[in-house]
């Protein structure tokens, strides 16, 4: 990414390993384990992409507290034990010290100190508070630096810091009771009598362009009545549950899944019924086309309506002209949102950023996905000239010279120049490690298209348009056998990763190509040799498929694109293989990533490093892995619903489940699974399959179908 521009091309600063990370929304903290926040590492507390708060530091008597403790009983909030030094006349210290901070449009802290002595103590508590709104772009990569006009005011109601930058303002308000402040400070004298405490607390509110946040975390209202805290419980009783299964730590690990997709939820509050999902923390916390699909559709099996609002809120901003420095043109499904100080300037007035070559055939995709599950018709139809739109911009934007394949290639030197999923500057290389030039047309995006045809032509057939059926079924047809001309390489026997910009085969072995067995766009003479590939030990490490193939020039296991394991990208493989009847190497993918999760505690990171897992008996995590991010949260739901072969078809009324469960999850009951407009319960023990609460005029099928099997039994 050069200077001043916005797409993100390449790797975040890296974080230590004592950090953490708080999330709620489109807010987030990263802060040290002891809850001070360092700018200098990269720490800070954010607000619509803008730094609000880059140093934070709690002093008892001038003095630093003892870290004791993390507690995270939520992804929006954490409590950090500590106790203050010893008094001169004490062997140890008598004061605990807890801070309870809580995120969400600002921040609020708690402050309570204990006095566990037998006399009453008195203490000066103070809270240094630095803030330099810094673009989340310039902190991410390392290049902050000072701009603007910047002000400290000791104000009646609070601190007020802001920073002027040509017609844009973004400013916080400090404010605690009891407190005495000075620029940069806020100083509490407290006396605490014997065994007793003392408690306040501060709120930190974003201001911008003058206009005050409402906080989420007033003082005077319970924190049990606040809107995360609501929302949660709300998230909570309303998703499914594992009542049981023969492997505990699978209940653990779908239980942080639930709870961190419930954290990166995205309310907007000019469209409060469209809650999207966004990319990931710390660095994503923004609606994404391409992996705010992807999650979506792998967490449909815990609330399809987070689906919907990812697609009602990308239809909204779907592209309408044709603008060079956002890439945006029409029907174009966006890549990335943002709202911090620098991006307009980068992007022609825009928070928009459109270059991405797969989100728009994925768009497609995740509504047909939705019409299948049972989302209300009505909901569907309404989004039915968006998809027309998203075809057309496949056909007449997306294949550029007209060779029948989506190609891509950035129209700015600020924009991204690899616009698949693996989005890095070397993320697409041949077998001997040369960097593919552009424009690329992408394995796995001409999939994506596949699917997105066949997606629109169950579309037609499902509103009674017979001939649209057919028109778009064809057009898939003439798709799968170029590409299978075309990217088929024979002497080798693998499918090329891309065609770069003189149509020359990329002969790279990736993963990329599992992908196109879940899309259905593989020849089924071909599976074979391609899950072969997959699963050799050059490519699967035993926690999961290598992006990279380790006798590739550009391997590297330590990479970020070039080796590495993703768990998003092996749950589309998983799903691939068993769509290809692969039941066997389907649950070796799956098992490896669910045993990386259990030794990641139940939650997987956005990736891990690519060693194999006889060399290293516990997954390596990636160095700047986004935790939570939301397609590796979503990751074990799809992978459970890949091992229950669950595929329901609402407009006609017919649910297939046929599980293959791994011997270890067995017994197992699921309760409150949404689909086809019901709660559905599902026991399985051994051979036993029992579904309950399916409504009575939808039928059961008990066998396996093929994940595309259209309304006219046509496999697809």
């Amino acid at each position: 990414m050069t200077d001043g521009g916005w797409a993100f091309d390449g790797e975040p600063v890296m974080l230590s390993s004592d950090t953490v990370t708080l999330v709620h929304g489109t807010s987030f903290c990263v802060c040290g384990n002891n809850g001070e926040v360092d700018g200098a590492a990269a720490q800070g507390t954010f607000f619509q992409d803008a730094r609000i708060v880059s140093g934070w530091s709690l002093r008892v008597d001038g003095a630093t507290v003892e870290h004791i403790t993390t507690i995270a009983p939520d992804p929006f909030r954490m409590t950090f034990v500590g106790r203050g030094r010893p008094r001169k006349r004490d062997a140890e210290s008598t004061l605990l010290v807890r801070r309870e901070r809580y995120v969400g449009a600002g921040m609020r802290e708690d402050f309570v100190l204990r006095n566990f002595g037998r006399e009453p103590v008195s203490h000066v508590l103070t809270v240094h508070v630095e803030a330099d709104f810094a673009d989340l772009f310039a902190v991410k990569e390392g290049r902050v630096r000072e701009l603007g006009e910047h002000r400290s005011e000791v104000a009646p109601d609070g601190l007020h810091l802001s920073r002027l930058l040509e017609d844009q303002s973004r400013g916080i308000r400090v404010r605690a009771d009891g407190a005495e402040y000075s620029p940069s400070t806020l100083t509490f004298r407290v006396v605490i009598p014997p065994r007793g405490e003392w408690k306040t607390s501060v709120t930190v509110q974003p201001v911008v362009d003058g206009e005050a946040t409402e906080s989420m975390y007033p003082p005077e209202r319970p924190i049990d009545e606040s809107v995360p805290v609501l929302r949660a419980r709300v998230w909570h009783e309303a998703v499914p549950v594992l009542r049981y299964t023969g492997k505990p730590a699978l209940a653990a690990t779908l239980q942080r899944s639930r709870q961190d997709l419930g954290a990166l939820r995205i309310f907007d509050p000019e469209r409060p019924s469209d809650i999207a999902v966004a990319a990931g923390a710390p660095w994503f916390m923004t609606l994404f086309g391409r992996d705010s699909i992807l999650a979506s559709l792998m967490s449909l099996a815990i609330d399809p309506n987070l689906a919907l609002g990812t697609v009602r809120t990308l239809a909204h901003h779907q592209g309408v002209r044709v603008e060079p420095n956002s890439e945006e043109e029409p029907g174009r499904i966006l890549h990335e949102m943002r709202f911090g100080p620098d991006v307009s300037l980068a992007l022609g007035g825009s928070n928009i950023y459109y270059g991405t070559a797969d989100a728009t055939p994925l768009f497609v995709v995740l509504l047909g996905e939705l019409s299948r599950w049972g989302i209300d018709r009505d909901q569907v139809a309404a989004m039915i000239p968006h998809v027309d739109r998203a075809l057309e911009w496949i056909e007449r934007y997306g294949d550029r010279d007209g060779d029948g394949f989506v190609e891509y290639h950035r129209a700015t030197e600020r924009g991204l120049a690899n616009q698949g999923w693996k989005d890095s500057w070397d993320g697409v290389n041949f077998a001997d490690g040369r960097i593919a030039r552009g424009p690329i047309a992408l394995c796995e995006v001409q999939g994506y298209v596949y699917a997105a045809y066949l997606a629109k032509s169950c579309l037609c057939e499902d509103f009674g348009d017979p001939d649209g059926a057919r028109y778009w079924r064809d057009r898939a047809a003439r798709l799968k056998e170029l590409f299978n001309e075309r990217f088929w390489l024979p002497g080798l026997g693998r499918y090329a990763v891309a065609l770069d910009g003189d149509k020359r085969p990329v002969d790279a072995l990736t993963s990329n190509v599992g992908h196109c067995l879940w899309s259905g766009i593989v020849d089924d003479d071909k599976a074979e040799r391609v899950v072969e590939s997959l699963l050799s030990p050059e490519m699967f490490t035993g926690w999961g498929v290598r992006t990279l193939s380790s006798d590739m020039g550009a391997y590297n296991p330590m990479s970020y694109h070039n080796g590495s394991v993703w768990p998003h990208d092996n749950a589309i493989v998983a799903d691939g293989l068993m769509r290809y009847g692969f039941v066997e190497g389907a649950q070796r993918v799956a098992t490896a990533i669910l045993d990386a999760a259990e030794a990641f505690g139940g939650r997987l990171p956005e990736l891990l490093c690519g060693f194999d897992r006889a060399e290293y008996p516990e997954p390596i995590p990636y160095p700047t892995s986004c935790s939570p991010q939301a397609w590796a949260s979503a990751t074990p739901v799809h992978l459970l619903r890949v091992l229950l072969r669950v595929h329901p078809y609402a407009p006609h009324r017919r649910v297939w489940l046929s599980p293959v469960l791994p011997e270890s999850f067995v017994p197992l009951a699921l309760d409150g699974v949404p689909m086809v407009g019901a709660r559905v319960s599902v026991e399985i023990n051994g051979d036993d399959v029992r579904v309950s609460g399916l409504p009575d005029d939808v039928e059961l099928v008990l066998e396996a179908a093929d994940a595309y099997t259209g309304p006219d039994g046509r496999s697809s």
